[in-house]
């Protein structure tokens, strides 16, 4: 039996975002946002699901900052809605909007909670889709009086904000896979979008330094980690390639000023497309950022395969445990990849700002026995404590999620939630992942 001991300073925390949690979503002047219409396309979403209702957050937020508090969180971590405060994504605010956010801010604040602010979970609001979305360069100019105004309003009480959640979900995964709204298959466009998030992430970077705002803030990419086959050069450079959309493509503009080089000539070769900068851009993106979150589920051990996808890449079945979405078990690919941040960017403070796994128990007797969760959560924070160990400089950890919630394109087929949440009662009942996470908080280790 080994104790895994945290430091003192260590931050404990639990995430969520609007789309998933907070349902509501005619209510009180909020606007259509790419997921409303996705999710109400037919085939793009399991069963047809919405987030119309989904956990009922925006009315029941006093009830899960109850269960926060019980929990003894440092943070929670929660998206605005942007079409909730601008319901044509610019123009005139909606102070009913803003005012929820007050409310909840207030709640956290007063339960001793830090709330730490993304602003950019994936609602981009339809209007602004319908001008082109992330593609037409207006949209950057929207996000910086959207990140604005919520810096002017919420200075003094929030003093954590992430500017833009996993960029390369909304750039590649969102308008190149198509697998999240708006669906669209386009590499150049997936390109374009990557570019113009890291140009609008730099601008609300740029305009919080500007006005003084209290706090700190920063971006929250989502990584994997492909761990080469064999030693054969070809398994590695497949690898790095692969690793590297994720990582590099959005850390060395922030940090290094430029796009990693490899990349960019693989992708011309590959698809035909280029990357389109304009004068200054690169200076507004390569912004000091005072943190970096990191949002880390899975990797896979992987080899290289002529002409196979676009990094001519193959995953192998190793023979993983996997969760219940089907991603495979991981944890060495959180250090690897933390340790990797680490050595190639300096010594970023960083917060993991999601990790957390899917098991879709359901209540018995009134208990959800998720043993799958608690030992994955187990292996990846003995892997996030290597990395401290290893000189990574991590602040604090936040598991996703609080609660089981709209799974984007899974609909509600996928639970992540360490509180289990019934649709149809909206309900919430504590898993025993809860209890443990709860313990662990409060003493700071735990026992494996």
């Amino acid at each position: 039996m080994s104790i895994i001991q945290f430091p003192k300073r260590m931050k404990w925390g639990v995430a969520t975002a609007s789309y998933q949690i907070e349902g509501a979503a005619n209510k009180d002047g909020r606007g259509p946002s790419i997921w409303d219409t996705f999710a109400k396309t037919p085939g793009k979403v399991v069963n047809g699901d919405n987030g119309d209702v989904a956990c009922d957050s925006y009315h029941r937020y006093k009830e899960d900052v109850e269960i926060m508090e019980d929990l003894g969180v440092d943070f929670y971590r929660f998206s605005v809605a942007w079409p909730r405060i601008f319901p044509d994504g610019t123009g005139e605010v909606n102070k009913e909007g803003l005012a929820y956010y007050h409310r909840l801010v207030d709640e956290l604040l007063e339960k001793g909670i830090q709330p730490m602010c993304t602003l950019y979970h994936w609602d981009l609001p339809q209007v602004l889709q319908d001008k082109g979305g992330w593609d037409n360069r207006e949209t950057i100019e929207a996000f910086e009086k959207y990140a604005e105004l919520l810096f002017r309003e919420f200075d003094g009480k929030i003093k954590h904000w992430i500017t833009i959640n996993e960029p390369w979900c909304v750039s590649f995964l969102s308008n190149f896979i198509g697998a999240h709204a708006p669906g669209l298959k386009d590499f150049q466009l997936g390109m374009n979008v990557a570019h113009h998030l890291l140009v609008a992430h730099g601008k609300a970077v740029i305009k919080f330094r500007k006005l003084g705002i209290e706090g700190e803030i920063g971006y929250a990419p989502n990584v994997e980690w492909n761990e080469p086959y064999s030693d054969n050069q070809k398994d590695i450079d497949a690898c790095t390639r692969a690793s590297a959309w994720f990582l590099d493509w959005f850390f060395d503009p922030v940090f290094k000023g430029s796009y990693p080089e490899f990349l960019v000539n693989w992708f011309k070769e590959k698809t035909g497309a280029a990357l389109k900068i304009e004068d200054g851009d690169m200076e507004i993106i390569n912004q000091p950022v005072d943190f970096v979150g990191i949002n880390y589920y899975t990797g896979s051990i992987s080899r290289y395969a002529e002409d196979e996808g676009l990094f001519d890449l193959e995953k192998v079945d190793a023979g993983y445990l996997k969760t219940d979405i089907g991603w495979n078990i991981y944890p060495e690919g959180f250090y690897h990849i933390l340790k990797k941040i680490s050595d190639k960017y300096g010594d970023i403070p960083i917060y993991i700002t999601e990790n957390g796994s899917c098991y879709n128990d359901e209540p018995e007797n009134g208990r959800v026995q998720d043993t799958g969760r608690i030992e994955y959560l187990k292996k990846h924070l003995v892997s996030l404590q290597r990395s401290m160990e290893s000189g990574v400089n991590i602040k604090g950890y936040l598991t996703w999620s609080l609660l089981d919630n709209f799974e984007w394109a899974e609909g509600y087929t996928m639970r992540f939630g360490i509180v289990h949440v019934d649709y149809r009662t909206l309900e919430r009942t504590k898993k025993d992942s809860y209890y443990w996470y709860k313990q662990t908080i409060a003493n700071n280790f735990f026992e494996i």
